[in-house]
């Protein structure tokens, strides 16, 4: 993924510009990491995670918390068959709603621990046919 570096550098200078802080670097396991990550939010999720940065950072360099970017890198996923990442990320999800008895808002919701917008997995919810409230 030849275009996350360039996206990565534009949406950090224009999130740490809007909240007043200097981000001049990103560390180079976060870029790798994020280069490594599928992306199934597509570049919605990008800008989300680098928000979600630049909100945290504490000094100069941007970092990525491993929590962040659950899902498969890039190179498992694109030797998955369709049907079974679907599984995969089904039970992935599943899973998580057990933790959360269904909650998917707010800081300790599925979605969070997810490291996704709930908007996204209310989205995902949808598309896989999961009714969040069974785990209640």
């Amino acid at each position: 993924m030849n275009d996350i570096p360039v996206l990565v550098d534009y949406f950090a200078a224009r999130l740490a510009a809007r909240t007043g802080k200097k981000i001049s670097q990103i560390e180079k396991r976060s870029l790798s990491a994020m280069q490594q990550y599928a992306w199934p939010g597509n570049i919605r999720e990008l800008q989300n995670v680098i928000e979600r940065c630049v909100i945290l950072a504490d000094g100069v360099v941007l970092r990525v918390d491993p929590g962040m970017l659950l899902q498969q890198p890039l190179s498992t996923v694109r030797d998955v068959a369709p049907a079974d990442h679907g599984w995969d990320r089904r039970s992935q999800i599943e899973s998580v709603l057990r933790e959360t008895r269904g909650k998917v808002y707010g800081p300790h919701g599925a979605a969070a621990r997810l490291g996704l917008p709930a908007t996204t997995l209310d989205s995902q919810l949808r598309t896989l046919g999961i009714n969040k409230h069974q785990f209640k």
